[in-house]
């Protein structure tokens, strides 16, 4: 069934209106008509099944038949992705989205290449949330992940921020698997983590000074296996690896 997105769409009680991009694409580019069922995704873990009653170019009319209240992961899963070249960071989102991912925090690091001045900065997020609001009507997932300004690796680390486990993919010996660390902290607080932050690195990694900067607040060094991977992969190997095993657990 067709997804669309309508942020707000929980204040309405009967009926939504679909308008701009997602009604073009409603109307124009599948071409539903009156009485077609639809469901619409509001990104705060609402899911509407709906039913078309009218629409012209510029809007489309829908009853709302069922409301559905989605709960979120039992987890908070953040990305700290530095940012690579290109348009890798779309994919990056786009992916990250898909596995489950609540928060996503674009890192500014010395061997970023792309540098942002605030009104870019802003311009990059909005078309970073389009991806992920486009992912989303893929997927099927009620909720939108949140995606933050780039700030620069040591602007995020004085936000001082806590969650019950941070990791960081790391190419230096005595990085340990993630299991090993989510096996580590269940058997100790007899619970799994409510909250884990993974820090991906840019193309050649961090440098040894920020490695030393992020590991010295208590994140935990992970290997993903012995080949050297790109920014992309190793951000998409990641998640999959510690969802997997948070849903395992």
């Amino acid at each position: 069934m067709h997804r669309f997105f309508l942020q707000d769409a929980v204040h309405h009680e009967s009926e939504l209106t679909l308008t701009e991009s997602e009604a073009h694409h409603a109307l124009s580019v599948l071409r539903l008509t009156k009485g077609a069922r639809l469901v619409v995704l509001d990104g705060a873990g609402h899911e509407f099944m709906c039913e078309m009653v009218d629409g012209d170019r510029r809007s489309a009319r829908l009853k709302i038949i069922h409301k559905h209240n989605i709960p979120p992961l039992p987890y908070q899963l953040t990305l700290l992705q530095a940012i690579p070249k290109g348009r890798m960071m779309e994919v990056i989102v786009q992916k990250a989205t898909e596995l489950g991912v609540e928060s996503i925090v674009p890192i500014l690091c010395e061997r970023s290449v792309p540098r942002f001045d605030p009104e870019d900065a802003d311009g990059k997020v909005r078309k970073w949330t389009a991806t992920a609001v486009e992912a989303i009507k893929q997927c099927g997932r009620a909720w939108l992940p949140r995606i933050e300004c780039p700030v620069t690796l040591s602007e995020f680390l004085s936000r001082n921020e806590k969650r019950d486990m941070t990791l960081i993919a790391s190419l230096q010996n005595g990085a340990r698997h993630p299991r090993h660390y989510l096996e580590a902290f269940a058997a100790e607080q007899q619970r799994s983590p409510n909250s884990v932050a993974v820090w991906i690195g840019p193309e050649g990694d961090f440098t040894p000074g920020e490695i030393h900067a992020v590991t010295s607040t208590g994140a935990l060094p992970i290997t993903l296996g012995p080949l050297v991977l790109r920014s992309d992969t190793a951000a998409i190997y990641s998640l999959a690896v510690i969802g997997y095993e948070l849903q395992a657990t």
